[in-house]
């Protein structure tokens, strides 16, 4: 396969509006007019007498997490709740970017004047269909859904800076080469943005911090940040090299800066997010009666970006909501996020005053839409699938397990974390002996296994495709020793200090018991005499061997315990023992049942 290419060219999309991509000198006025073209073409049906009307209506179409889920994503994971008038719910079947993009596409029927963006993750953690080519198939569905500008997500640093850089500007995998003969992976024709993300060397943002959206003179600048915990939430491997500076900070910088050049419509495109107080998609967070409507890590940072932002599109926490904050001047501000998996998307009205060239505040309004999958497909999205499905199957189709019913992911401990968990501790004892427990990551868990034949497979069947669903991260299984007063500290951990107000509860290996009393606060819920080891109290003094995935290993999730370890020995990756164990321990005639989910006792 032919080498990555040193200095791929990036494309630039043939559409009427222009995108003009800020370079971080490009900082005054005369700079900014000297880019842009002296006229831009007018379309004579948004004139009145010869000139444009004072308001203009400008749709912004927005999504998140997307998490390169180009088929229709299955389960739990697929669906959305309805909140109906009288009351009562009922849940909808969403997703998958043939529908997706036949959606979007109707939006915009009619809309002058519209812009795609979104909120990060649209890579990562990915199906076989994506992740398998390192998501070249999601850059390529989103150039043909038109997007126009995405913020960065943590998951975008999955695979490191370089691996994002590539994704952006093309060339072809380093080590992997081209997946198409004679096809070299051209890149996104959108720019991603990555304001506070900075290189530790030179200080400067990796990627580029705004954009700006222009079209018949109306402007609409774009800052885009990630979460400031991105290093908490991706292995040390992926930011290294890399400093995370405050959401809020670098937003406020930025909207100065584009004020200076005249950009007065600016809209934040944030990868973190809140959780909104019903599960619906449709419900009115801003209704009297409704409360606070949203809460979680948004909110602040809602609350201090500067009224010189007029709507945030924001992520990560994979909810839905579209609500008002009040900036700090009091004065009611869009923020929206829709969903996950592609299920919803957001269709916001910004209504633009080409005499201030701000947005008018109190005329925008937006609403979360369902993907429905009753409409037709888009065609290039099912070629598009078609494709890359062929190339996969090779590989996804193969079976690597059998089980007897579904293996749910949901829940405080889930039986899909519990399998994974109970696979590394067999993987472990493999690489040594002497390995005593596991713990896995919730978060790691991206999916459970459907007992239901999908395709050409039978029921019960586990193909490699769906294991790589359920851990795409690629991670090691790594052992380290812990003393047993270390052990009990990474289970306080859980629910305490950063994972205090959002626990992240490890799901166990068999033999691993005891109590969360979630009645209690912080490092208090883990009931420390009810902590067994296979029916035996943990020993404070003893040496206990465990096995975790390599982003636990680091510290990840808050888990600065885990990152203390010794002894450390590395085995294979997270899938690779996932496949093991079914192997071992299934067939077509005697399949793995679920485990029961009853190693940890909630007390509420």
């Amino acid at each position: 396969m032919p080498a990555m290419s040193q200095q791929p060219q990036h494309r630039r999309r043939r559409r009427t509006q222009l995108i003009l991509t800020a370079a971080a000198g490009l900082t005054t006025v005369g700079a900014l007019a000297a880019a842009l073209p002296a006229t831009a073409s007018a379309d004579e049906g948004d004139r009145k007498g010869g000139s444009y009307s004072r308001y203009q209506d400008v749709q912004l179409l927005s999504f998140n997490d997307l998490h390169g889920n180009l088929e229709p994503p299955s389960g739990s994971s697929g669906r959305v709740t309805h909140l109906n008038e009288d009351g009562t719910t009922q849940t909808i079947n969403a997703g998958g970017v043939e529908y997706l993009a036949t959606h979007l596409r109707q939006a915009r029927e009619g809309n002058k004047y519209s812009i795609t963006a979104a909120g990060g993750d649209m890579v990562g953690a990915s199906p076989l269909i994506s992740g398998l080519f390192h998501d070249e198939p999601t850059i390529d569905a989103l150039n043909k859904l038109d997007l126009d500008v995405t913020s960065v997500g943590n998951h975008e640093f999955d695979e490191g800076p370089a691996e994002l850089k590539r994704l952006q500007y093309g060339g072809c995998h380093e080590k992997d080469g081209c997946y198409v003969e004679g096809e070299e992976f051209q890149g996104a024709d959108f720019p991603y943005l990555a304001a506070n993300v900075l290189n530790e060397k030179t200080g400067k943002p990796i990627l580029k911090p705004y954009t700006v959206w222009k079209k018949n003179g109306v402007r609409i600048g774009f800052i885009g940040v990630t979460l400031e915990d991105t290093p908490g939430v991706v292995s040390a491997e992926g930011v290294k090299g890399l400093k995370f500076k405050d959401e809020v900070e670098t937003i406020n910088k930025y909207a100065r800066e584009l004020q200076r050049q005249g950009v007065k419509s600016i809209v934040a495109l944030i990868h973190e997010g809140g959780a909104p107080a019903s599960q619906s998609y449709n419900y009115n967070c801003d209704a009297p009666g409704a409360g606070d409507g949203i809460s979680g890590p948004i909110v602040d940072i809602a609350k201090n970006i500067t009224p010189q932002v007029d709507a945030l599109v924001t992520g990560h926490t994979h909810a839905a909501y579209a609500c008002t904050i009040n900036d700090p001047a009091g004065k009611p501000r869009t923020v929206t996020s829709a969903a996950s998996f592609g299920r919803l998307y957001t269709d916001t009205t910004l209504t633009y005053d080409r005499w201030t060239g701000d947005i008018a505040r109190t005329a925008v309004k937006s609403a979360n839409h369902v993907v429905t999958r009753d409409v037709a497909k888009a065609t290039d999205m099912t070629e598009l699938i078609t494709k890359w499905n062929t190339l996969a199957a090779p590989i996804g189709n193969r079976a690597i397990g059998y089980i007897s019913a579904d293996v749910p992911s949901t829940g405080t401990e889930s039986p899909m974390g519990d399998l994974i968990a109970d696979a590394q501790l067999a993987h472990g004892k493999q690489l040594d002996p002497e390995t005593d427990l596991a713990l896995m990551n919730p978060g790691g868990v991206r999916a459970g296994l459907t007992y239901a034949a999908k395709g050409s497979e039978g029921d019960g069947v586990v193909t490699y495709a769906e294991g790589f669903t359920v851990q795409p991260f690629s991670n090691t299984v790594n052992l380290q020793d812990f003393t047993g007063a270390q052990l009990i500290q990474v289970l306080k951990e859980q629910v305490s200090g950063s994972n205090a107000s959002a626990p992240k509860i490890l799901q166990p290996s068999a033999g691993l018991t005891y109590t969360l009393d979630m009645t209690k606060t912080g490092a208090d819920r883990v009931v420390t005499d009810s902590i067994l080891l296979n029916g035996a109290a943990i020993d404070p003094a003893a040496t206990y061997r465990v096995a975790t995935n390599s982003f636990l290993a680091g510290g990840g999730d808050g888990f600065t315990t885990l990152g203390q370890g010794t002894n450390d020995l590395v085995g294979a990756d997270d899938l690779s023992a996932l496949e093991q164990y079914l192997t071992a321990n299934s067939s077509a005639t005697n399949p793995i049942a679920p485990p029961a989910a009853n190693r940890i006792t909630i007390v509420s």
